[in-house]
Protein backbone atom coordinates (compact mmCIF):
# COMPACT_ATOMS: atom_id res chain seq x y z
CA UNK A 1 0.00 0.00 0.00
CA UNK A 2 1.58 3.33 -1.19
CA UNK A 3 1.33 6.36 0.71
CA UNK A 4 -0.83 8.92 -1.39
CA UNK A 5 0.05 12.71 -0.57
CA UNK A 6 -2.70 15.32 0.80
CA UNK A 7 -5.02 16.75 -1.40
CA UNK A 8 -6.57 19.79 -0.33
CA UNK A 9 -10.65 20.24 -0.47
CA UNK A 10 -12.64 23.20 -0.30
CA UNK A 11 -13.15 25.15 2.25
CA UNK A 12 -15.77 25.10 5.32
CA UNK A 13 -16.06 27.11 7.59
CA UNK A 14 -13.43 27.90 10.20
CA UNK A 15 -10.82 25.20 8.22
CA UNK A 16 -9.76 23.59 5.27
CA UNK A 17 -10.35 20.02 4.24
CA UNK A 18 -7.36 17.98 3.16
CA UNK A 19 -7.86 14.24 2.21
CA UNK A 20 -5.35 11.99 3.21
CA UNK A 21 -3.95 8.48 3.57
CA UNK A 22 -5.12 7.29 6.88
CA UNK A 23 -2.12 7.27 9.00
CA UNK A 24 -3.34 4.32 12.52
CA UNK A 25 -1.35 6.29 15.11
CA UNK A 26 -2.38 9.40 14.55
CA UNK A 27 -5.84 8.82 13.46
CA UNK A 28 -7.62 5.98 15.16
CA UNK A 29 -9.39 7.77 17.62
CA UNK A 30 -10.58 10.68 15.29
CA UNK A 31 -11.78 7.49 12.84
CA UNK A 32 -13.69 5.71 15.52
CA UNK A 33 -15.52 9.13 17.34
CA UNK A 34 -16.34 9.77 13.48
CA UNK A 35 -18.16 6.05 13.30
CA UNK A 36 -19.92 6.32 16.69
CA UNK A 37 -21.60 9.92 15.37
CA UNK A 38 -22.51 8.24 12.06
CA UNK A 39 -24.40 5.45 13.84
CA UNK A 40 -27.08 6.93 14.53
CA UNK A 41 -30.73 4.85 14.98
CA UNK A 42 -33.94 5.74 12.98
CA UNK A 43 -35.50 9.37 13.97
CA UNK A 44 -38.78 7.41 15.53
CA UNK A 45 -36.68 5.59 17.69
CA UNK A 46 -36.88 1.73 17.43
CA UNK A 47 -33.91 -0.68 16.98
CA UNK A 48 -30.93 -0.52 14.90
CA UNK A 49 -27.48 -2.25 14.37
CA UNK A 50 -23.77 -0.69 15.30
CA UNK A 51 -20.99 -2.14 14.20
CA UNK A 52 -17.45 -2.77 16.49
CA UNK A 53 -14.90 -2.32 14.88
CA UNK A 54 -12.67 -3.90 17.45
CA UNK A 55 -10.01 -1.13 17.22
CA UNK A 56 -9.28 -1.79 13.89
CA UNK A 57 -10.63 0.35 11.32
CA UNK A 58 -8.76 -1.39 8.40
CA UNK A 59 -10.35 -4.92 9.57
CA UNK A 60 -12.70 -5.10 6.46
CA UNK A 61 -10.04 -4.46 3.69
CA UNK A 62 -7.00 -5.50 4.72
CA UNK A 63 -7.40 -9.43 3.71
CA UNK A 64 -7.86 -7.99 0.40
CA UNK A 65 -4.29 -6.61 -0.97
CA UNK A 66 -3.91 -3.90 -2.54
CA UNK A 67 -6.13 -1.91 0.13
CA UNK A 68 -6.18 1.84 1.01
CA UNK A 69 -8.32 3.78 3.59
CA UNK A 70 -8.59 7.81 3.07
CA UNK A 71 -9.51 10.51 5.72
CA UNK A 72 -11.01 14.05 5.67
CA UNK A 73 -9.61 15.78 7.98
CA UNK A 74 -10.50 19.68 8.69
CA UNK A 75 -7.21 21.99 9.53
CA UNK A 76 -8.62 25.10 11.69
CA UNK A 77 -5.53 26.50 12.01
CA UNK A 78 -1.59 25.27 12.95
CA UNK A 79 -2.82 23.70 16.13
CA UNK A 80 -6.55 22.25 15.81
CA UNK A 81 -7.42 19.96 13.50
CA UNK A 82 -10.39 17.30 13.28
CA UNK A 83 -11.32 13.99 11.13
CA UNK A 84 -14.43 14.55 9.84
CA UNK A 85 -15.16 11.68 6.87
CA UNK A 86 -13.64 8.54 5.80
CA UNK A 87 -13.63 5.95 3.00
CA UNK A 88 -12.21 2.59 2.48
CA UNK A 89 -11.11 0.68 -0.60
CA UNK A 90 -9.69 -2.22 -1.84
CA UNK A 91 -8.97 -3.75 -5.52
CA UNK A 92 -9.73 -7.41 -6.55
CA UNK A 93 -9.68 -9.70 -9.92
CA UNK A 94 -12.80 -11.92 -10.42
CA UNK A 95 -15.00 -13.15 -12.86
CA UNK A 96 -17.59 -11.01 -14.62
CA UNK A 97 -19.05 -13.17 -17.79
CA UNK A 98 -17.86 -16.26 -19.53
CA UNK A 99 -16.10 -16.34 -23.02
CA UNK A 100 -18.22 -16.29 -26.06
CA UNK A 101 -17.68 -19.83 -27.71
CA UNK A 102 -17.75 -18.67 -31.04
CA UNK A 103 -18.16 -15.66 -33.20
CA UNK A 104 -21.41 -13.80 -32.93
CA UNK A 105 -22.80 -15.86 -29.58
CA UNK A 106 -23.94 -14.22 -26.66
CA UNK A 107 -22.16 -13.99 -23.18
CA UNK A 108 -23.30 -15.88 -20.55
CA UNK A 109 -22.63 -15.71 -16.76
CA UNK A 110 -21.97 -19.51 -15.12
CA UNK A 111 -24.61 -20.24 -11.93
CA UNK A 112 -23.66 -21.83 -8.93
CA UNK A 113 -26.59 -24.67 -9.45
CA UNK A 114 -26.76 -27.02 -12.30
CA UNK A 115 -28.52 -30.12 -12.84
CA UNK A 116 -26.44 -31.32 -15.22
CA UNK A 117 -24.49 -34.50 -13.88
CA UNK A 118 -21.54 -33.75 -15.90
CA UNK A 119 -20.32 -30.38 -17.68
CA UNK A 120 -17.11 -28.20 -17.70
CA UNK A 121 -17.73 -25.04 -15.86
CA UNK A 122 -17.55 -21.78 -19.08
CA UNK A 123 -13.93 -20.06 -19.00
CA UNK A 124 -14.46 -16.89 -17.46
CA UNK A 125 -13.85 -13.24 -18.14
CA UNK A 126 -11.93 -11.47 -15.77
CA UNK A 127 -11.91 -7.82 -14.68
CA UNK A 128 -9.84 -5.99 -12.06
CA UNK A 129 -12.91 -4.44 -9.76
CA UNK A 130 -12.38 -2.30 -6.86
CA UNK A 131 -14.82 -2.27 -4.11
CA UNK A 132 -15.74 1.04 -2.08
CA UNK A 133 -17.30 0.92 1.69
CA UNK A 134 -17.29 2.40 4.81
CA UNK A 135 -17.79 6.18 3.07
CA UNK A 136 -18.65 8.28 6.30
CA UNK A 137 -19.45 11.82 6.68
CA UNK A 138 -19.42 13.47 10.14
CA UNK A 139 -23.17 14.97 10.51
CA UNK A 140 -21.85 18.04 11.67
CA UNK A 141 -19.92 18.58 8.40
CA UNK A 142 -22.51 16.99 5.59
CA UNK A 143 -23.80 18.22 2.39
CA UNK A 144 -20.36 20.23 1.80
CA UNK A 145 -19.00 17.41 -1.01
CA UNK A 146 -16.85 16.30 1.41
CA UNK A 147 -18.36 12.66 0.71
CA UNK A 148 -17.86 12.85 -3.14
CA UNK A 149 -14.24 14.57 -2.76
CA UNK A 150 -13.37 11.21 -0.91
CA UNK A 151 -15.00 9.38 -3.42
CA UNK A 152 -13.22 11.09 -5.88
CA UNK A 153 -9.82 10.86 -4.79
CA UNK A 154 -10.17 7.04 -3.80
CA UNK A 155 -11.63 6.28 -7.53
CA UNK A 156 -8.19 7.91 -8.78
CA UNK A 157 -6.12 5.39 -7.02
CA UNK A 158 -8.30 2.66 -8.03
CA UNK A 159 -7.75 3.93 -12.03
CA UNK A 160 -3.56 4.47 -10.66
CA UNK A 161 -3.66 0.33 -9.62
CA UNK A 162 -5.77 -0.67 -13.32
CA UNK A 163 -9.06 -1.25 -11.61
CA UNK A 164 -11.61 -1.46 -14.37
CA UNK A 165 -15.14 -0.95 -12.28
CA UNK A 166 -16.19 -0.30 -9.51
CA UNK A 167 -18.75 -0.98 -7.01
CA UNK A 168 -20.18 -0.36 -3.49
CA UNK A 169 -23.13 -1.68 -1.63
CA UNK A 170 -25.49 -0.20 0.34
CA UNK A 171 -29.24 -0.49 2.12
CA UNK A 172 -32.24 0.27 -0.72
CA UNK A 173 -33.13 2.40 2.11
CA UNK A 174 -30.20 4.82 2.35
CA UNK A 175 -31.60 8.02 -0.05
CA UNK A 176 -28.45 10.01 0.79
CA UNK A 177 -25.66 7.14 -0.23
CA UNK A 178 -27.98 6.30 -3.58
CA UNK A 179 -28.45 10.12 -4.51
CA UNK A 180 -24.58 10.66 -4.10
CA UNK A 181 -23.37 7.04 -5.99
CA UNK A 182 -25.98 7.41 -8.58
CA UNK A 183 -26.25 10.84 -9.06
CA UNK A 184 -23.24 12.75 -8.75
CA UNK A 185 -20.26 9.82 -8.67
CA UNK A 186 -22.02 8.17 -11.76
CA UNK A 187 -22.69 4.98 -10.46
CA UNK A 188 -25.59 2.90 -11.71
CA UNK A 189 -27.91 0.40 -10.07
CA UNK A 190 -26.49 -3.00 -10.54
CA UNK A 191 -27.22 -5.90 -8.27
CA UNK A 192 -29.85 -6.86 -5.23
CA UNK A 193 -28.60 -9.48 -3.22
CA UNK A 194 -30.26 -10.73 0.00
CA UNK A 195 -28.42 -10.95 3.26
CA UNK A 196 -30.07 -13.71 4.95
CA UNK A 197 -29.44 -14.26 9.18
CA UNK A 198 -29.99 -16.90 10.75
CA UNK A 199 -29.68 -16.90 14.68
CA UNK A 200 -27.84 -19.25 16.77
CA UNK A 201 -30.09 -21.67 19.12
CA UNK A 202 -28.96 -23.05 22.74
CA UNK A 203 -29.54 -26.60 20.98
CA UNK A 204 -27.91 -28.18 18.27
CA UNK A 205 -29.46 -28.66 14.89
CA UNK A 206 -30.14 -32.41 13.91
CA UNK A 207 -28.66 -33.16 10.12
CA UNK A 208 -30.98 -34.99 8.10
CA UNK A 209 -29.37 -38.98 7.97
CA UNK A 210 -29.42 -39.50 4.45
CA UNK A 211 -27.26 -36.57 4.15
CA UNK A 212 -23.24 -36.81 5.04
CA UNK A 213 -21.07 -33.89 5.54
CA UNK A 214 -17.85 -34.36 4.33
CA UNK A 215 -14.95 -31.46 5.18
CA UNK A 216 -12.63 -30.83 2.76
CA UNK A 217 -9.03 -30.27 2.26
CA UNK A 218 -8.07 -26.73 1.01
CA UNK A 219 -6.68 -28.12 -2.24
CA UNK A 220 -10.11 -29.60 -2.38
CA UNK A 221 -11.85 -26.81 -2.42
CA UNK A 222 -10.09 -25.02 -4.33
CA UNK A 223 -10.04 -27.82 -7.18
CA UNK A 224 -14.04 -28.03 -6.66
CA UNK A 225 -14.70 -24.06 -7.16
CA UNK A 226 -12.37 -23.28 -9.81
CA UNK A 227 -13.86 -26.23 -11.77
CA UNK A 228 -17.70 -25.23 -10.82
CA UNK A 229 -18.18 -22.32 -9.85
CA UNK A 230 -15.04 -20.02 -11.60
CA UNK A 231 -17.51 -18.65 -13.68
CA UNK A 232 -19.78 -17.37 -11.30
CA UNK A 233 -19.91 -13.59 -11.20
CA UNK A 234 -17.49 -11.91 -8.66
CA UNK A 235 -15.77 -15.18 -8.27
CA UNK A 236 -12.28 -14.05 -7.01
CA UNK A 237 -9.33 -15.64 -9.38
CA UNK A 238 -7.30 -15.62 -6.02
CA UNK A 239 -10.17 -18.15 -4.30
CA UNK A 240 -6.71 -20.17 -2.68
CA UNK A 241 -6.32 -17.06 -0.49
CA UNK A 242 -9.32 -17.00 0.36
CA UNK A 243 -9.49 -20.47 1.45
CA UNK A 244 -5.96 -20.66 2.96
CA UNK A 245 -7.07 -17.59 5.26
CA UNK A 246 -6.73 -17.69 8.99
CA UNK A 247 -10.41 -16.90 9.28
CA UNK A 248 -11.92 -19.80 6.86
CA UNK A 249 -13.09 -22.35 8.94
CA UNK A 250 -13.26 -24.83 6.30
CA UNK A 251 -14.84 -25.83 3.36
CA UNK A 252 -18.07 -28.56 3.78
CA UNK A 253 -19.57 -30.72 1.09
CA UNK A 254 -22.92 -32.08 1.70
CA UNK A 255 -23.34 -35.23 -0.34
CA UNK A 256 -25.82 -38.71 0.09
CA UNK A 257 -24.99 -40.72 2.86
CA UNK A 258 -24.37 -43.76 0.50
CA UNK A 259 -22.54 -42.16 -1.89
CA UNK A 260 -19.15 -43.24 -2.89
CA UNK A 261 -17.52 -39.69 -1.67
CA UNK A 262 -19.20 -40.57 1.67
CA UNK A 263 -17.87 -43.38 2.08
CA UNK A 264 -14.36 -42.84 1.44
CA UNK A 265 -12.87 -38.91 -0.11
CA UNK A 266 -10.73 -39.76 -2.61
CA UNK A 267 -10.21 -36.35 -3.91
CA UNK A 268 -12.21 -33.59 -5.66
CA UNK A 269 -10.68 -35.20 -9.19
CA UNK A 270 -12.20 -38.13 -8.55
CA UNK A 271 -15.55 -36.58 -6.95
CA UNK A 272 -16.21 -34.68 -10.01
CA UNK A 273 -15.12 -37.57 -12.26
CA UNK A 274 -18.45 -38.95 -11.08
CA UNK A 275 -20.38 -36.86 -8.42
CA UNK A 276 -24.03 -37.95 -6.90
CA UNK A 277 -27.04 -36.44 -8.33
CA UNK A 278 -27.20 -33.92 -6.07
CA UNK A 279 -24.63 -32.46 -3.86
CA UNK A 280 -23.91 -28.93 -2.00
CA UNK A 281 -20.91 -27.01 -0.88
CA UNK A 282 -20.00 -23.87 1.23
CA UNK A 283 -17.22 -22.61 3.00
CA UNK A 284 -17.80 -20.55 6.49
CA UNK A 285 -15.64 -17.55 7.84
CA UNK A 286 -15.41 -16.53 11.25
CA UNK A 287 -16.14 -12.58 11.29
CA UNK A 288 -16.21 -12.75 14.84
CA UNK A 289 -12.70 -12.23 14.63
CA UNK A 290 -13.01 -9.16 12.34
CA UNK A 291 -15.73 -6.99 13.81
CA UNK A 292 -18.81 -7.46 16.80
CA UNK A 293 -22.68 -6.43 16.10
CA UNK A 294 -24.66 -5.26 18.44
CA UNK A 295 -28.51 -4.46 18.13
CA UNK A 296 -29.21 -1.28 20.15
CA UNK A 297 -33.14 0.29 21.79
CA UNK A 298 -35.10 -2.50 22.20
CA UNK A 299 -37.66 -2.19 24.48
CA UNK A 300 -37.24 -4.00 27.89
CA UNK A 301 -40.55 -6.65 26.46
CA UNK A 302 -38.36 -7.68 23.43
CA UNK A 303 -35.06 -8.60 25.61
CA UNK A 304 -37.41 -10.32 28.78
CA UNK A 305 -38.94 -12.14 25.59
CA UNK A 306 -35.55 -12.90 24.39
CA UNK A 307 -34.08 -13.63 27.60
CA UNK A 308 -37.12 -16.15 28.11
CA UNK A 309 -36.79 -18.22 24.85
CA UNK A 310 -33.26 -18.98 25.62
CA UNK A 311 -34.16 -20.24 29.42
CA UNK A 312 -36.47 -22.42 28.17
CA UNK A 313 -34.24 -23.50 24.91
CA UNK A 314 -31.51 -24.25 27.60
CA UNK A 315 -33.78 -26.45 29.95
CA UNK A 316 -35.83 -27.96 27.81
CA UNK A 317 -33.82 -28.59 24.33
CA UNK A 318 -35.94 -31.73 23.25
CA UNK A 319 -38.82 -28.90 22.65
CA UNK A 320 -36.20 -27.38 20.27
CA UNK A 321 -37.67 -23.98 20.49
CA UNK A 322 -36.56 -21.29 18.30
CA UNK A 323 -35.01 -19.27 20.65
CA UNK A 324 -33.95 -15.41 20.10
CA UNK A 325 -30.08 -15.37 20.87
CA UNK A 326 -28.78 -12.36 22.86
CA UNK A 327 -28.35 -9.71 20.45
CA UNK A 328 -28.42 -6.86 22.35
CA UNK A 329 -24.63 -7.13 23.90
CA UNK A 330 -21.47 -7.26 21.12
CA UNK A 331 -22.11 -10.74 19.69
CA UNK A 332 -20.00 -12.47 16.65
CA UNK A 333 -21.39 -13.64 13.20
CA UNK A 334 -20.09 -16.84 10.82
CA UNK A 335 -20.23 -15.72 7.05
CA UNK A 336 -21.71 -18.84 4.73
CA UNK A 337 -19.53 -17.73 1.66
CA UNK A 338 -19.27 -19.67 -1.64
CA UNK A 339 -22.42 -21.36 -1.46
CA UNK A 340 -23.43 -23.64 -4.30
CA UNK A 341 -24.53 -26.76 -5.45
CA UNK A 342 -25.94 -29.14 -8.37
CA UNK A 343 -28.99 -31.50 -8.61
CA UNK A 344 -32.56 -31.79 -8.37
CA UNK A 345 -32.55 -31.76 -4.48
CA UNK A 346 -29.47 -29.38 -4.27
CA UNK A 347 -31.27 -27.01 -2.01
CA UNK A 348 -32.31 -29.70 0.82
CA UNK A 349 -28.26 -30.71 0.93
CA UNK A 350 -27.58 -26.68 1.13
CA UNK A 351 -30.26 -26.56 3.97
CA UNK A 352 -27.78 -29.53 5.42
CA UNK A 353 -24.61 -27.72 4.90
CA UNK A 354 -26.19 -24.50 6.93
CA UNK A 355 -27.03 -26.56 9.60
CA UNK A 356 -23.86 -27.80 10.14
CA UNK A 357 -22.56 -24.26 10.25
CA UNK A 358 -25.05 -23.14 12.61
CA UNK A 359 -23.54 -26.03 14.88
CA UNK A 360 -20.23 -24.67 14.70
CA UNK A 361 -21.24 -21.33 15.10
CA UNK A 362 -22.79 -23.00 18.62
CA UNK A 363 -19.53 -23.92 19.87
CA UNK A 364 -17.90 -20.64 19.59
CA UNK A 365 -18.75 -18.61 22.41
CA UNK A 366 -20.06 -15.38 21.67
CA UNK A 367 -21.07 -16.19 17.98
CA UNK A 368 -24.68 -15.91 17.77
CA UNK A 369 -26.19 -15.91 14.28
CA UNK A 370 -24.85 -16.91 11.32
CA UNK A 371 -25.26 -15.22 8.00
CA UNK A 372 -25.51 -15.44 4.30
CA UNK A 373 -25.38 -13.19 1.03
CA UNK A 374 -26.99 -14.37 -2.05
CA UNK A 375 -28.05 -13.35 -5.18
CA UNK A 376 -31.80 -11.99 -6.00
CA UNK A 377 -32.70 -15.18 -7.75
CA UNK A 378 -30.17 -17.81 -6.15
CA UNK A 379 -31.37 -21.32 -7.21
CA UNK A 380 -30.53 -22.18 -3.59
CA UNK A 381 -31.91 -19.81 -1.66
CA UNK A 382 -35.08 -21.72 -0.96
CA UNK A 383 -32.69 -24.11 1.44
CA UNK A 384 -30.81 -21.60 3.42
CA UNK A 385 -32.55 -21.03 6.75
CA UNK A 386 -32.93 -17.00 8.01
CA UNK A 387 -35.32 -15.24 9.97
CA UNK A 388 -36.80 -12.00 7.97
CA UNK A 389 -36.51 -9.74 11.34
CA UNK A 390 -32.75 -10.27 11.43
CA UNK A 391 -32.20 -10.71 7.53
CA UNK A 392 -32.18 -7.46 4.38
CA UNK A 393 -33.61 -9.42 1.64
CA UNK A 394 -33.10 -6.51 -0.36
CA UNK A 395 -29.48 -5.21 -0.78
CA UNK A 396 -28.29 -2.80 -3.34
CA UNK A 397 -24.83 -2.84 -5.22
CA UNK A 398 -24.25 -0.17 -7.25
CA UNK A 399 -21.21 0.13 -10.28
CA UNK A 400 -19.10 2.08 -12.22
CA UNK A 401 -17.12 1.37 -15.28
CA UNK A 402 -13.54 3.18 -14.98
CA UNK A 403 -11.95 1.72 -18.00
CA UNK A 404 -12.44 1.35 -21.92
CA UNK A 405 -9.98 -1.31 -22.25
CA UNK A 406 -10.11 -4.74 -20.76
CA UNK A 407 -7.46 -6.92 -19.37
CA UNK A 408 -9.29 -10.25 -19.86
CA UNK A 409 -11.90 -11.04 -23.25
CA UNK A 410 -13.71 -8.82 -24.78
CA UNK A 411 -16.93 -8.87 -22.25
CA UNK A 412 -18.53 -5.26 -23.52
CA UNK A 413 -19.50 -3.18 -20.70
CA UNK A 414 -20.25 -5.36 -17.68
CA UNK A 415 -22.34 -2.79 -15.91
CA UNK A 416 -25.33 -3.19 -18.80
CA UNK A 417 -25.02 -7.19 -18.27
CA UNK A 418 -28.34 -8.75 -16.48
CA UNK A 419 -28.27 -10.13 -13.38
CA UNK A 420 -27.22 -13.78 -13.51
CA UNK A 421 -29.08 -16.49 -10.75
CA UNK A 422 -25.77 -16.66 -8.79
CA UNK A 423 -23.24 -14.20 -7.06
CA UNK A 424 -19.90 -15.34 -5.04
CA UNK A 425 -19.61 -13.22 -2.13
CA UNK A 426 -15.71 -12.33 -1.30
CA UNK A 427 -16.18 -12.68 2.63
CA UNK A 428 -13.32 -10.40 2.93
CA UNK A 429 -15.03 -7.55 2.32
CA UNK A 430 -18.75 -8.53 4.09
Amino acid sequence: MEMMEATAAAAVEGGVVVIREYEAGRDRVGVEAVERRCEVGPSGGGMSLFTDLLGDPLCRVRHSPPFLMLVAEVIYGSESREIVGLVRGCIKTVACGTRKPHRGSSTTTAPLTSIAKHHTTPSPIYAKVAYLLGLRVSPAHRRRGIGLKLVERMEEWFKEKGAEYAYMATEKDNEASIRLFTGRCGYSKFRTPAILVQPVFAHRLTLPRAIAIIRLPAADAEALYRRRFAATEFFPRDIDAVLANPLSLGTFLAVPAGCAAAARWEGADAFLADPPSSWAVASVWNSKKVFRLEVRGAGRWRRALALASRAVDWALPWLRIPSVPDLFRPFGMYLMYGLGGEGPAAAAYARAVCRHAHNMARTDPGCRVVAAEVAACEPLREGIPHWSRLSCTEDLWCVKRLAEEYSDGALGDWTKAPPPPSIFVDPREF
